[in-house]
């Protein structure tokens, strides 16, 4: 697995090193022994998928608060999205940044999310799965979100959304 550090601290893009021959690749997709050489977390407890039908379909911006936060693993495994994550630590140098990548189930991708992100998606195709891995169980006192258009952020989404859940549409401005 090749890591690729970004703007916003502890947010890693780690692409596949694909063996190809005659009968397709072979790639790994997670190994604690790499994940630790990098510092990053490496007890996921929980998985989760989510299957969007309709392109336009908009995901977020979730996070789980203290003292249930956690750190996400996402890969698509069909289809295509755009994936954002804000950095929503207050200590960071990249507070209230937003950091956005297209991954798509072609290519492989994954993304690292550390703690105190938020983090959403909008697919870019009918019928895209994405796979979650979590260091945290789902605790439902601890979800919290920001609204996807929120102007503390001025995210560059690539469409408007089509199909958007009324929660994540009726978030608060972000004041902080």
């Amino acid at each position: 697995m090749i890591f690729q550090s970004t703007k916003i601290p502890g947010v890693y893009v780690i692409e596949q090193e694909r063996h190809e021959d005659h009968r397709g690749y072979f790639a790994r997709t997670w190994c604690r022994q790499e994940f630790a050489a990098q510092g990053l977390e490496t007890q996921f407890v929980q998985c989760s998928v989510s299957h969007n039908e309709r392109r336009g379909t908009l995901r977020g911006m979730h996070y789980q608060s203290e003292p249930h936060s956690e750190r996400k693993l996402v890969q698509v495994t069909r289809g295509a999205i755009f994936d954002v994550i804000i950095d929503l630590r207050a200590d960071s140098p990249t507070y209230k940044a937003w950091f956005g990548l297209e991954l798509t189930s072609d290519k492989g991708t994954m993304l690292y999310i550390p703690d105190g992100c938020a983090h959403g998606f909008m697919t870019l195709s009918d019928n895209t799965d994405v796979h979650y891995q979590m260091t945290d169980f789902f605790h439902p006192e601890s979800a919290a979100g920001v609204r996807w258009n929120d102007p503390s952020f001025s995210i560059r989404w690539p469409l408007e959304p089509v199909v958007i859940n009324e929660r994540d549409n009726q978030y608060e401005d972000y004041v902080r």
